[in-house]
């Protein structure tokens, strides 16, 4: 269970940045390359940002869970690293169709996913997206949005869903950002999933007269403000994950919806 088809587990070459690095997207199709993986993502989630678990490996430094197995994993490659180092970039998949082996998805821990799951849509839950610190800034992330766009295409997926993440738990730190995803990118009821109320935490604490849009976006992260420009949306409420240091907002992007214009500029026209 959760190995990805034979087909997707192909390298295709992505595009060069100035002749370097040398980039590459794949799915994560042995042992190895999923430790590469979560030992990526223990670099970002638990060194970096200061997150923990209960299957987190310190002394192998691998961040992981029990829902890797039933995951796919979008690997992005530099080859012009070392052969034992080239995973630079990680996106995580499930697919609604592959829900028999984890029973449910990872964000149902914080979410309550029923609007999603009745709707007899083809699902797609992405998590734990993160870049090598040296390679953010640049194309990376494009290049990841590429394999995702591509990934999203084979299987026809119609609502992309996932929850991403503010650093700290503090949610008066984050009144002006969090304000600003409730008041403009609130979902519409079809697509309005809600925080579990064992730590839900309203997201309207300030009036939408005294946002401060600028200073809400500067401190609202890339990876939401990316998904708001294709036309994603939040759900009702944010959640706060005391394990990983992180309060939480679901995004939901309904495929049919996506911003033309800016998902040409994401994908380079893979997704139409």
């Amino acid at each position: 269970m959760g190995r990805p088809r034979p087909e997707a587990g192909a390298v295709r070459p992505a595009a060069m940045t100035a002749g370097l690095p040398q980039f590459a997207l794949k799915l994560a199709q042995t042992e190895a390359e999923l430790r590469a993986a979560q030992a990526l993502r223990y670099e970002v989630f638990v060194a970096e940002l200061g997150g923990t678990g209960a299957m987190v490996d310190h002394e192998a430094r691998l961040e992981r869970d029990a829902f890797d197995p039933h995951f796919d994993h979008l690997l992005l490659l530099d080859r012009a690293r070392a052969p034992d180092d080239q995973v630079v970039g990680v996106y995580r998949l499930l697919r609604g169709d592959r829900l028999e082996g984890p029973g449910r998805f990872y964000s149902e821990d914080e979410y309550d996913l029923g609007v999603l799951r009745a709707s007899g849509r083809r699902l797609l839950e992405l998590g734990r997206s993160c870049v090598h610190r040296d390679y953010r800034g640049g194309t990376a992330m494009y290049e990841l949005w590429n394999g995702l766009a591509d990934y999203v295409v084979r299987h026809g997926i119609e609502v992309v869903f996932g929850v991403a993440s503010f650093h700290g738990t503090e949610p008066a730190a984050l009144a002006q950002p969090l304000s600003l995803l409730h008041h403009r990118h609130l979902a519409p009821p079809d697509l309005r999933v809600r925080a579990r109320e064992s730590s839900f935490q309203r997201m309207d604490l300030v009036p939408e007269a005294e946002i401060d849009r600028r200073a809400a976006m500067l401190a609202t992260p890339a990876l939401i403000k990316a998904y708001l420009r294709l036309g994603g949306f939040v759900g009702e409420g944010a959640w706060i994950d005391h394990a990983f240091n992180t309060t939480d907002v679901c995004l939901v992007m309904d495929t049919t919806r996506m911003n033309p214009r800016q998902a040409g500029l994401y994908t380079r026209g893979r997704a139409r």
